[in-house]
């Protein structure tokens, strides 16, 4: 089981360990600073960090965020003048070719290599452990990219990236708002995915089965049979048992299906786990109680899971990225909005408060 949890927060950098004593916070860096997402690829960490007028940038650690290194981080190349803007379909704007967030980091299964996710829809990739960037043109330059949209933010963000754990080229990738994009060559082409997801607020003849426009707030892979993904969406839970290219709408769901964060057993894929909340404006756990909830047989029933979590009234939140899993299976945390931490070490069935006191959490990473 793992023994450390790396946070990303609004104030900074944070990291737990645990030794025969318990847990214990050891590391902080970036305090004060947006620390929007994290990644520890074989013991070399790395995380993006937003400076307001600055712009957002990038740092390296290869000593377990005591001292950190800043890279260049990944750049939009100048827009080709016979390039014609996109235009965002809500606005009527032109999305820029600029880094504006990065939203998902994830190794690229060879060392060094890596996968980096953005806002406003790039894809990029570094073989060179983040010294250097190229943008994904095969998925950039699609014309349906003229139907994204932002979910959540202005601009689209690819959220999620899942590589295949014994093929790595082959790469599914989470767009709010643009479905779910797949490639079987590494990146060079691409396809379409999120057939089955669907608006409930949308009628079909409006675009509410559209695959372009869905919005899967997070998509998550099981390890050990990589064709069964689960998808959080923004009008329900989705499992795929394809490989990502199709989507069963789990219906059912209690206390709620609306949420953000969802994590799947590294070792069975029947078994994931969703912090439930009430949706669209309201955005707050559902009757004011925080709970987990779980299913153990691929969605057919839930368990709500609440021991150790606060009773109401609680409005804690989680963010898409603040939930996450160890490689064991045995081993959950969640962060919240408001800066609390909660760790499990037997798959949800009861929770350790860690810390009331932390801000804002927006990345939860077992390292």
């Amino acid at each position: 089981m793992s023994d450390r949890i790396d946070l990303g927060t609004r104030k900074g950098f944070f990291s737990y360990q645990r030794d025969a004593s318990g847990w214990k916070l050891t590391t902080q860096a970036f305090l004060g600073q947006h620390v929007p997402m994290l990644l520890n690829d074989g013991g070399t960490l790395y995380a993006a960090v937003e400076l307001g007028h600055f712009g957002t940038k990038f740092h390296r650690s290869t000593d377990g965020g005591n001292t950190w290194e800043e890279l260049a981080a990944p750049a939009y190349p100048p827009k080709p003048d016979d390039a014609p803007d996109v235009l965002d379909p809500w606005r009527n704007t032109p999305v820029p070719w600029t880094l504006e967030k990065i939203w998902s980091l994830e190794s690229a299964g060879k060392p060094g290599h890596l996968w980096c996710g953005t806002i406003p829809g790039g894809l990029f990739r570094s073989h060179d452990h983040g010294e250097s960037w190229e943008l994904v043109r095969s998925l950039w330059d699609r014309p349906e990219r003229a139907q994204w949209s932002g979910g959540g933010y202005d601009h689209p963000g690819i959220h999620s990236i899942c590589v295949h754990p014994e093929d790595s080229n082959k790469i599914a990738v989470g767009i709010s708002c643009a479905g779910v994009w797949l490639s079987d060559d590494g990146g060079e082409t691409w396809a379409q995915g999120a057939h089955g997801m669907r608006y409930d607020f949308l009628p079909e003849e409006q675009g509410g089965a559209d695959p372009e426009g869905q919005d899967p707030h997070r998509m998550v892979q099981c390890a050990a049979t990589p064709d069964r993904f689960w998808v959080q969406h923004h009008c329900g839970i989705y499992r795929s048992d394809d490989g990502a290219r199709s989507w069963t709408e789990i219906k059912d769901v209690t206390p709620s299906a609306f949420g953000f964060a969802v994590v799947v057993h590294p070792k069975d894929p029947d078994t994931a786990w969703f912090v439930p909340a009430r949706k669209d404006e309201f955005r707050y756990p559902v009757d004011g109680k925080f709970v987990v909830t779980r299913t153990r047989d691929g969605g057919k029933s839930f368990e709500t899971l609440s021991k150790g979590l606060p009773s109401a009234p609680a409005f804690d939140l989680a963010y898409r990225h603040g939930l996450d899993i160890d490689l064991s299976g045995e081993r959950l945390a969640v962060g919240s909005t408001t800066g609390s931490l909660w760790i499990s070490e037997d798959q949800g069935d009861t929770w350790q408060h860690l810390n009331a006191h932390l801000p804002p959490i927006y990345c939860v990473r077992f390292a």
